[in-house]
């Protein structure tokens, strides 16, 4: 109850306000008795305090200090019965009171504190079960509303119409899900704020307001959590007061409603997520027994067999080492989340698939030339928006195109072979096309140990520990290889004669046991040289 509705009941008819008519919207939740010096510790924020003032009756100074304490600590009003102890209230008490909006109620003589504090707390308890009845009824509203069928957006009109403000709901990255009704400041708006990250500033509270500096228009936003987190907000385009209490119990009740039709819906997304999941991997890892079974299942996900794809593979950096197991899991569940509703406006038609750290995009395209535009401008976006979002990075891999669904597997391969290609490179944060891989990138493939077998049998004495400080041998033998096996080019490129580049290669020849002339042993030879430049030897 506000003060100035507490005036209007019967036991306070009598009385009158002498100071601080500013403050006739405090609201009053409390009321006390004093009868006792120290009741300043004893007060509560918006509470009444009625008094005879018996303890200041010698020293009326003392009000000043009481009316200040009680303002700063947020009470509601005092009220003095005067012509009883205090016969007056004194001026300054009085100046103090207006200068702050305290309102000061003179009490009647003939009423009793004890009827005024029975009769103010009464009321007070009737207004608040009224609220909470309300509420009740309220929520039954909000619950058969969502139990019928009609959905969130429903919903939100229904309580944009019983509170006179428009609704907005977002989620918990400034995007909107729902509008109460869509006008273009609304969403230019809601562009804005996802554009400068304002979800960063928003407080760990259940209620806030903010103004917005350039529009000057005044939002109230109610947070709306699920389970462990904060799954969005409801933005009310207005001001709405912490003494409104009927209108913040209908909001509650929505976001209450909202908050478990939030945690539904996550649950049937991970439901469909999961099977979807388990279709694409047990196809791309052949555990599917005939290409028929594959396109009939494939139909149940919108996949058509005579479709072009793009397989993309991605990965995000490992979380922080000193996070728990399960902690870094649902960050990444947060993020490919996030990536799967920016894929709903994605420019081309995008089934998404996850495990583990790694993501897979399936795009239906037309033709090559969608891959530079829209796809990889696309895909930069989103690893900006998750750079800025979550503070990490995730890599893409891009496939070549496939004809067909069937051949979806391959492009998958190529799409992680693509992946893994700038991962070894040390690249982070990219986008790599697939290209054949170079013979280099074959024999890192191979075991360490299978490698240096190879080496020592292609080199043979070459390769042996008593060769290792003369360089000159290999070197030649190198550059030889490198000129297409010709000597005058060989002798060119390493400033010696020509008879020394004869004199090595034949030295060369003795230590291999074979002729350089051979094709065969030529090929051995460039191969090992390679051999020796991966295992750094």
């Amino acid at each position: 109850m506000k003060v100035a509705e507490v005036l209007q009941i019967d036991a306070l008819k009598n009385c009158q306000i002498v100071a601080g008519h500013l403050g006739l919207n405090r609201e009053v939740l409390h009321v006390n008795m004093m009868d006792a010096p120290d009741i300043i510790s004893f007060l509560k924020e918006n509470e009444l305090l009625v008094t005879t003032a018996y303890h200041l009756k010698d020293q009326p100074h003392l009000l000043i200090d009481l009316v200040k304490a009680m303002d700063k600590q947020g009470c509601a009003a005092l009220g003095i019965k005067t012509k009883r102890f205090l016969q007056e209230i004194p001026s300054d008490v009085l100046e103090l009171a207006d200068k702050l909006s305290f309102p000061i109620i003179e009490l009647s003589i003939d009423t009793s504190l004890g009827d005024i504090v029975n009769h103010t707390l009464n009321c007070i308890l009737d207004k608040r079960t009224n609220e909470l009845q309300h509420a009740i009824d309220i929520h039954k509203q909000f619950t058969n509303h969502i139990m019928s069928g009609k959905g969130i957006n429903q919903l939100i009109k229904r309580l944009s119409s019983l509170v006179g403000y428009p609704v907005i709901l977002i989620d918990q990255y400034a995007k909107p899900i729902f509008y109460s009704e869509f006008q273009d400041s609304y969403i230019q708006q809601m562009e804005v704020w996802q554009k400068s990250d304002i979800h960063f500033y928003f407080p760990d509270t259940a209620v806030f307001q903010f103004s917005d500096r350039q529009t000057k228009q005044t939002y109230s936003v109610f947070s709306v959590y699920t389970h462990q987190k904060r799954a969005g907000f409801l933005v009310l385009v207005g001001e709405v007061l912490p003494i409104d209490h009927s209108t913040t119990l209908t909001i509650e009740q929505a976001t209450n409603v909202i908050s478990f039709e939030l945690m539904k819906e996550h649950a049937l997304k991970q439901y469909d997520r999961r099977v979807r999941n388990e279709f694409f991997f047990n196809f791309v890892e052949g555990a599917f027994s005939s290409e028929e079974e594959i396109v009939s299942r494939a139909k149940e996900f919108s996949l058509e067999n005579e479709q072009t794809y793009l397989c993309i593979a991605g990965k995000l950096v490992e979380g922080d080492p000193f996070d728990s197991y399960v902690k870094n899991q649902r960050k990444n569940e947060s993020i490919f989340e996030y990536i799967e509703d920016e894929l709903k406006v994605f420019p081309v038609r995008t089934h998404f698939f996850t495990k583990g750290d790694g993501c897979f995009l399936l795009m239906k395209i037309t033709d090559a030339s969608q891959i530079n535009s829209p796809v990889i401008p696309a895909l930069e976006q989103i690893q900006s928006k998750i750079r800025r979002q979550f503070n990490t990075s995730i890599s893409f891999g891009l496939s070549n195109i496939s004809t067909n669904l069937l051949h979806v597997k391959n492009a998958y391969k190529e799409a992680k072979d693509s992946l893994q290609a700038g991962l070894l490179s040390g690249k982070e944060n990219f986008i790599q096309s697939y290209r054949t891989k170079g013979i280099m990138e074959l024999l890192r493939i191979i075991p360490v140990e299978d490698l240096k077998d190879f080496y020592q049998h292609a080199l043979n004495q070459l390769a042996s520990l008593e060769f290792k400080e003369d360089k000159a041998l290999l070197q030649t033998l190198f550059v030889y290889l490198e000129s297409h096996c010709q000597i005058s080019e060989t002798a060119k490129r390493l400033y010696v004669h020509r008879n020394t580049v004869v004199y090595r290669l034949e030295k060369c020849e003795e230590l291999l046991g074979r002729k350089l002339h051979d094709p065969e042993t030529t090929l051995q030879l460039r191969i090992a040289l390679q051999i020796k430049t991966i295992l750094q030897l």
